[in-house]
């Protein structure tokens, strides 16, 4: 594998995929401005570029250096409450971003690109297990600005022959299994982790936002996915485009959703404890349910989960428990 640059590499799931990449022998060079990474994150083998991608002639001198084959892009803002609040940061940092990225990529050859997309740019769905095919309607501005960067990646591949690969997943979870990366936002707002906080007595108690919903037990159901799956997701899908492969949209999930209440039950057997959790309302754009369909990744890119629910919530127990924030 050619010399791939990760941007985003510093956050959760893109220091997984660093890690997974030089696992697999890539030379890897990360860029991130730390504003959501962590420097404990960082590969110690991986080259660290501090910087935004918004900033043309950081990225032009990135790109020089590196001469990269390929790039991995994770960079962005990705809190669904906070794009409602201030919409015009998402559309800043996420689709100012991207544009500026690809055309970087342009002016120095690169011409495949993995992008770390959503189910968010679903909405609420039609069907579940949700299909590539099926009909996009965004809920909130962070599941707009990703499928407006999805269609300006495509639009530019069109234009200036690059080749992409779109990666929509859901909901990812857990932690490296040797614990010394995992996931850690500040403000922390996936279900897990905040789980495990309200186990171990840094929070005192786990809110469920929404108990009404028509589900089997009224909270909401997601699909999730082990950070190492997903990691790995990445790898088979830059394989796929090195390798010829043509562009395309691909689904990231287990195809099974759990309730809310059903992952907590699952991270009070990890942390052998109770977890004191309260009802609250519902949060603006929040579907209901979201489950995808990972067949097609499954059928091209030759990917497989491996990790359930009890080994997501293990992982992340074993890195709460390692004090990094």
């Amino acid at each position: 594998m050619s010399r791939i640059l990760v941007t985003g590499g510093a956050g959760y799931i893109g220091s997984h995929t660093v890690c997974a990449l030089i696992g697999g022998g890539a030379e890897v060079a990360i860029v991130d401005n730390l504003e959501t990474g962590h420097e404990w994150a960082l590969h110690p083998e991986a080259r660290f570029y501090r910087g935004d991608i918004r900033d043309a002639a950081f990225l032009d001198g990135v790109l020089s250096e590196e001469r990269a084959g390929a790039v991995v892009h994770f960079a962005a803002n990705s809190l669904v409450a906070e794009s409602m609040e201030n919409p015009l940061k998402y559309y800043h940092n996420n689709v100012e971003g991207t544009r500026s990225l690809l055309g970087a990529m342009v002016r120095h050859g690169v011409e495949s690109l993995v992008f770390s997309s959503t189910a968010a740019v679903y909405g609420e769905p039609e069907r579940v297990p949700i299909l590539e095919s099926d009909r996009t309607g965004p809920s909130n501005p962070y599941g707009e600005t990703k499928l407006a960067m999805e269609r300006m990646i495509a639009w530019a591949a069109r234009a200036h022959g690059l080749r992409y690969a779109s990666l929509r997943y859901f909901n990812a979870a857990g932690a490296h299994p040797d614990g010394h990366i995992g996931e850690a936002h500040t403000p922390e707002t996936h279900l897990i982790p905040l789980a495990l906080q309200a186990a171990a007595g840094r929070r005192e108690a786990l809110q469920i936002y929404g108990t009404d919903y028509d589900t089997r037990d009224g909270t909401c159901i997601r699909d999730y996915l082990h950070i190492t799956d997903l990691a790995q997701a990445h790898l088979l899908a830059l394989e796929y485009l090195l390798g010829g492969g043509e562009s395309d949209v691909f689904n990231l999930g287990n195809g099974v959703g759990f309730t809310v209440r059903e992952v907590i039950t699952a991270a009070e057997k990890a942390a052998g404890r109770p977890i004191p959790a309260v009802p609250a309302p519902r949060r603006p754009g929040d579907p209901e349910r979201l489950v995808a369909s990972g067949e097609k990744a499954r059928r091209v890119l030759g990917w497989e989960p491996r990790q359930d629910l009890e080994a997501m919530c293990a992982d992340a127990w074993r890195f709460e428990q390692t004090g990094r924030r």
